[in-house]
């Protein structure tokens, strides 16, 4: 049996946990600006984590998939889990604490796991049908021809494109017209049609790397910090053209966030993998259920600003007033903590199904 390589279960691991993080702070109104997504333009924590996620799916393919053969096996493996992984992501967005439990009208087609479902399938049955030639092709391909689109192609009547939060770039353009009433927001959804493309890329980049790490290469370290560091500096000189943009995933967001990625992954791979510096392993357990623990947070959260008790107040906010902000004067600390008090309930959580040797696939 391979033996698993550690640092990607503990940069997995970490993602997910900083993922509830910036989803569950105690008050949205006072929470620290870094851990909130960039208004439109820019970089703050709460934007790496997602591409990260989708980065390290990308290593799982390569992980994964390295021995396999095309065929009809595997392609039906892919499609099946792809398809459950979309529909927990429906389940979330449809998911209601009462009676119907689910509400269809106006669902929200796209998602973050809808993406990673999507992003799965598509790069998996590349990988097992191109070269690596034709994959590095693709992605930069992919890369250009979105930068080029975005920003050159005129709009069906004749404007030229914007990259501004408007109906006037072609991302909002296409989720206003073909999923209109089925969106995050009025005017756009962050995982919409057109940006799953270039999403892609920062799941091939994972491939590369995880090729990277099961290759017989001695300098590792070095090769994967070498990469990292290039991908960055394209990245940001590339972002002064098409801006870093979580939303719109533009290219150099792409580059960007998979930089930080490799170098990150560089030095835990150094410690972890190299030294055998064993640490981390609560972080890892989260890694071992990851879906499963994002799904499973979301949906609870979801609930708890549903659910209402006293005075028409959700649980959330009573939580929060009665437990938390009762024991702090900084409204903003407060938020902090009931976020990171949740972030501990489900690593504990990911603890007591490891132990219990309880691994839920999608």
């Amino acid at each position: 049996m391979r033996q698993r390589i550690q640092s990607v279960d503990f940069l997995r691991g970490l993602t997910i946990m900083t993922m509830i993080l910036v989803n569950t702070p105690g008050d949205w109104s006072y929470a620290y600006k870094i851990l909130l997504h960039a208004p439109w333009h820019g970089l703050s924590l709460a934007d790496f984590v997602f591409p990260f996620f989708i980065f390290i799916v990308g290593i799982s393919i390569s992980l994964v998939y390295k021995s396999k053969v095309a065929e009809g096996a595997t392609y039906k493996k892919i499609l099946i889990r792809s398809f459950k992984i979309i529909a927990l992501g429906l389940i979330i967005n449809a998911f209601t604490p009462y009676i119907p439990f689910f509400n269809f009208g106006g669902l929200r087609l796209p998602g973050v796991l809808q993406r990673i479902g999507l992003v799965f399938c598509i790069v998996s049955i590349a990988y097992l049908n191109c070269t690596r030639i034709q994959l590095i092709s693709l992605a930069a391909t992919i890369l250009l021809g979105y930068w080029l689109w975005m920003v050159y192609v005129p709009l069906p009547d004749g404007s030229l494109p914007t990259l501004n939060r408007a109906p006037n770039n072609w991302v909002n353009y296409l989720d206003q017209t073909l999923l209109k009433g089925h969106l995050w927001k009025p005017d756009y959804d962050p995982e919409g049609i057109l940006s799953t493309l270039p999403s892609l890329v920062s799941a091939l980049l994972g491939v590369f790397i995880g090729e990277i790490l099961v290759s017989k290469n001695n300098r590792k370290f070095f090769l994967l910090s070498g990469i990292g560091s290039v991908l960055l500096l394209v990245g940001y000189i590339w972002s002064i053209v098409f801006p870093i943009n979580k939303a719109l995933w533009t290219s150099s967001f792409v580059l960007v966030t998979a930089g930080y990625s490799t170098l990150l992954l560089a030095i835990f791979y150094h410690f972890m993998d190299q030294e055998k510096r064993d640490f981390g392993a609560i972080v890892k357990y989260v890694g071992a259920n990851a879906i499963f623990i994002y799904f499973t947070s979301s949906l609870i959260t979801k609930a708890f600003y549903l659910i209402k008790v006293k005075n028409e107040v959700s649980v959330h906010s009573w939580l929060f007033e009665n437990l938390f902000m009762y024991s702090f004067i900084d409204r903003t600390l407060a938020s902090l903590f009931y976020a990171l008090v949740v972030v501990s309930f489900y690593t504990l959580l990911a603890f007591f199904f490891f132990r219990k040797k309880l691994f839920f696939k999608v």
